[in-house]
């Protein structure tokens, strides 16, 4: 009786996986424009026609990296911002830590130092980074303003707001050559952060007495 081998889907998943990591690793250490379909097929034991049919060119397997680390990205937060009936400062902050953790550690810096050479990965990056994960901070943002927990005219305009105090120039930064907080500091910035936008955004109690 013949042995049995793993599914093809699975074998095809591996392979790509293995693509995906020798494609991050050789950015990390190269930068994209030292980063060759040849260096990327010789790490991940693949042949270089193997990348090419799959992904037609460098760009194309980027393209592919971004839109995969991006889909992973929304998962996680539509899950950690599921519920709005979570203490927001807890719900929020998990974000803001989540969000930092993401944009000073590689592969992200990596990707975009890449993204400053390529146009097209620049506008994949704002696709699938920013502007699909605002739209899921907002209506988080609009359900805690529903329940009388934050005061905001416009979901949009408050996440502006809430990135910008947690980010500040920090990316920017670590890109130009600083070193990357430590995982603590991370921690207390992004508690700092969430306070100071809870307090800028806090509902303001009418104590008047309609008696008086």
């Amino acid at each position: 009786m013949a042995k049995r081998g793993r599914p093809k889907a699975d074998e095809a998943e591996d392979r790509y996986e293995a693509i995906v990591q020798a494609a991050l690793a050789e950015l990390v250490e190269r930068g994209y424009e030292q980063t060759t379909m040849l260096g990327i097929a010789r790490r991940a034991g693949a042949s270089k026609e193997t990348l090419y049919t799959r992904f037609d060119n460098r760009e194309g397997l980027f393209s592919a990296l971004i839109a995969r680390e991006g889909a992973a990205t929304v998962a996680r937060l539509e899950t950690a911002l599921d519920d709005a009936t979570v203490d927001p400062q807890l719900s929020l902050a998990g974000f803001a830590r989540g969000l930092l953790e993401l944009l000073l550690r590689e592969p992200s810096l990596s990707l975009n130092r890449a993204a400053m050479a390529s146009p097209q990965l620049a506008a994949l990056l704002l696709r699938h980074g920013r502007y699909a994960t605002g739209p899921i901070v907002e209506r988080h943002l609009a359900a805690l303003a529903e329940r009388g927990i934050i005061a905001i005219d416009d979901p949009r305009d408050a996440f502006t707001l809430l990135y910008g105090l947690i980010v500040e120039d920090r990316q920017i930064r670590v890109l130009l050559g600083e070193r990357p907080p430590s995982k603590a500091a991370l921690q207390r910035h992004a508690a700092a952060a969430v306070e100071r936008f809870l307090t800028l955004c806090r509902v303001v109690q009418d104590d008047t007495d309609v008696d008086a």
